[in-house]
């Protein structure tokens, strides 16, 4: 059962650190939703930043989906199919597992995720951060 009360989480305290090389990750979590903001700074990518042993598996690139809102700079997905795209300020992605990204221009690229690793679409996997 779900709370049934308001609640309220904040990015400034209360919130789950995460870091990965260039990418810093805010974590916040109100029930059982989490957000996340998620700082790509200039040079992040997941391949050079996010590599932890194994989390890549055997496509070599992030097997998460993420739905997610850029508010800052730009960020460039490819997915391993080979499609590609450019996100900007302003964007709401939806991007399926697999896929490589990357900051674009000489600006950290800012963005709040508000699902990640749900098997509510794609049906992809839970994992962790």
């Amino acid at each position: 059962m779900h709370n049934t009360s308001m609640q309220k989480a904040n990015f400034e305290t209360g919130y789950e650190l995460v870091e990965f090389g260039r990418i810093v990750k805010r974590v916040v979590k109100l029930d059982s939703v989490e957000a996340t903001l998620v700082r790509f700074g200039v040079g992040a990518s997941v391949e050079e930043d996010a590599v932890a042993p194994g989390l890549l598996g055997e496509f070599n690139a992030c097997p998460l989906p993420h739905v997610a809102y850029i508010i800052e700079g730009a960020i460039r997905i490819r997915q391993t199919d080979g499609s590609e795209d450019v996100f900007r300020a302003g964007d709401i992605m939806m991007l399926p597992p697999h896929h490589d990204a990357w900051t674009v221009g000489d600006e950290d690229c800012l963005f709040v995720e508000f699902s990640r690793g749900s098997v509510d679409y794609y049906g992809a996997p839970e994992l962790a951060h």
